[in-house]
């Protein structure tokens, strides 16, 4: 294998195909990323941890030897990144190492035998999903979050995918709080599917860098789904289980309905959670006395008191809540004002837009006493 092709491109190849690449495994191939240069000028990048496989395709390279190699991911990756932005010559020699040169650097490193890395290949196509790009990075920055990060929690690790008629849906949540977000979309057949919330947060990265708005296509299998976009290609495996009845969890009744100010809300909360960190369960109070929403906080160190001006409907009322739920809720919303719904100091907060239901964020409450 022999080509030449430009440090910046490959660079930014290695950067996305390099987030399937798992330093949590005792395969050693899996630790690489898959080198493969064919006669027709291409330049094809693969890395797999067998949940997420990335491939990326380079067009404007100059192969003078066709071969494949898989690379050392974070080796690689580094010594690329850090070359002067020029043409590089990649050259596989016989003893499988792997000359790296510029017209003033030179590195030989070990290459590994593609002949056990896994095949990403195709999958047999069920159902076909077209998403406009900013369409689905928003969703996905305004659910992902809510997703479980601890592995033993099964299915709610997921991020479920819903069509319905007339919207896309995307639900997370992790046993303390919910994110609900819908957008209008004429879809042909309900579909749902369930992508670990870690995949969907690099997925959302990969198209993040990507400054064109080219359409996202996912084409499913009862088991994996293949998402395509600007000579990428990622392969996922989607989790297998039902999610949550998660209409039943929203609650249907209000007691306390207060209209805020989005942005004064989330500072006076960024501030009240200074102290509130220093607690337990990062613990904040609010106390909503007729057009007043009080924020409170104190730890060993010291107390904090917010007032932000409301619009009140039902009775007062106390309840707590760990910030950090509250916080990340208001930095995934865009609107300017918003409502918060609560029916006692022990059950559920729902914060909702003034009109419509774009979106829902629930958020169980911390006991105070």
């Amino acid at each position: 294998m022999k080509f030449t092709c430009s440090q910046q491109s490959l660079s930014k190849a290695l950067n996305t195909v390099s987030k399937a690449v798992t330093s949590r495994t005792t395969i050693p191939i899996l630790k690489g990323i898959l080198l493969r240069a064919s006669s027709d000028g291409k330049l094809i990048l693969s890395a797999s941890d067998l949940d997420i496989s990335i491939e990326k395709t380079l067009t404007e390279v100059n192969v003078e030897k066709e071969g494949e190699i898989v690379v050392l991911s974070k080796l690689f990756t580094d010594i690329i990144r850090k070359l002067p932005e020029e043409d590089i010559l990649i050259e596989q020699k016989e003893d499988q190492s792997i000359l790296i040169k510029t017209n003033s650097s030179e590195f030989n490193i070990l290459g590994i035998s593609s002949e056990e890395f896994p095949v990403i290949g195709e999958i047999e196509a069920e159902e076909k999903i077209i998403f406009k790009n900013e369409f689905l990075k928003d969703m996905i920055r305004k659910t992902v979050f809510s997703a479980s990060i601890d592995d033993s929690k099964g299915i709610i690790t997921g991020v479920l995918v819903e069509l319905e008629e007339k919207s896309a849906n995307m639900i997370a949540l992790d046993g303390f709080r919910m994110a609900v977000v819908r957008e209008e979309m004429q879809n042909n057949k309900k579909i749902k599917i369930i992508i670990a919330g870690k995949i969907l947060g690099e997925i959302n990265k990969i198209i993040s860098d990507f400054e064109g708005e080219e359409d996202i296509e996912f084409v499913l299998s009862k088991k994996k789904a293949v998402l395509t976009f600007e000579n990428t290609k990622i392969v996922i495996r989607l989790l297998d289980g039902d999610f949550i009845k998660y209409r039943d969890i929203l609650p249907n009744e209000k007691k306390c309905e207060i209209k805020v100010n989005k942005i004064m809300l989330h500072e006076s909360m960024e501030r009240a959670a200074i102290l509130s960190r220093e607690g337990k369960n990062n613990l904040i109070k609010f106390i909503i006395n007729d057009n007043l929403l009080t924020i409170t906080s104190r730890s060993e160190e010291g107390n904090v008191r917010e007032d932000i001006d409301i619009t009140k409907e039902g009775v007062d009322m106390e309840i707590g809540f760990n910030s950090k739920y509250i916080i990340e809720a208001l930095k995934a919303i865009d609107d300017e004002e918003i409502m918060l719904h609560m029916i006692s100091s022990v059950k559920p907060c729902v914060i909702k837009p003034v009109s419509g239901n774009n979106y829902e964020y629930l958020i169980l409450p911390v006991r105070i006493s």
